[in-house]
């Protein structure tokens, strides 16, 4: 059980960042953790957070099939366009149904091959709201594909969202630390929260790995301008 979960245990009221890069209410959802998710809510969490495949934390609990924490989520979430039946039991035959359809491999394989092409597509269009919903939408299938992570930040980043944009580049480095593509993306990020002594040790590591890397030097060298200023 992770620190803060432990902090709130002890004392719900206690300071600790329930809104931070981890997303406990997501966690303490998909985990079942009923008593957890009140003092989280009772922190200050926010339970339309979705996590990195855009499930919300009620949906999280329904997939869980824990009805008692899909009552609880209910009068503090917003209603999600997906569910037809917006209610506790609407929720959650929404979520057995999703389930069942992922139960298929060859269906599933299918349908994240489309979302992907199609995000590329928008991506391509310059559409990168759109294109972001179709990678999270691809990643419901495998939330551990570092291609569609990387693609996901880079969207994040071309929309201005540089928080956004660096938890999907460190998820993506947290799959394979040696991908230079996931340290390009979360020096681009850090860049863009002024945060550029990190840029500069994460781009360095970077370009250890890529070092043919035209546009990652060129953003180190950038990193390291703005450092000294």
């Amino acid at each position: 059980m992770s620190s803060i979960f432990v902090t709130l245990i002890k004392d719900p009221l206690a300071g600790a960042n329930v809104n931070g890069i981890n997303n406990c209410l997501a966690r303490a959802a998909i985990e079942g953790l009923t008593e957890i998710l009140k003092c989280l809510l009772e922190a200050g969490a926010n339970p339309n957070r979705p996590d990195e495949c855009g499930r919300m934390p009620i949906e999280l609990a329904a997939l869980c099939a824990t009805k008692e924490d899909v009552e609880l989520l209910f009068p503090f979430t917003s209603p999600i366009p997906d569910v037809a039946d917006w209610s506790v039991d609407g929720i959650i035959n929404h979520a057995k149904l999703e389930s069942m359809q992922l139960m298929d491999d060859e269906a599933v394989d299918m349908r994240k091959s489309d979302l992907k092409q199609q995000g590329d597509e928008a991506f391509e269009k310059q559409d990168y709201t759109n294109a972001s919903v179709l990678y999270t939408k691809a990643l419901r299938a495998d939330p551990s594909d570092r291609k569609m992570l990387a693609n996901r930040s880079l969207c994040w980043l071309r929309l201005g969202d540089g928080q956004k944009a660096l938890e999907d580049a460190i998820k993506c480095k947290l799959s394979n630390k040696d991908s230079a593509e996931a340290h390009h993306r979360e020096g681009e990020a850090l860049i863009m929260l002024k945060e550029y002594e990190k840029a500069c040790e994460v781009l360095t590591r970077g370009l250890e790995l890529d070092p043919e890397n035209d546009e990652m030097d060129k953003l180190f060298w950038e990193a390291m301008k703005l450092k000294k200023n």
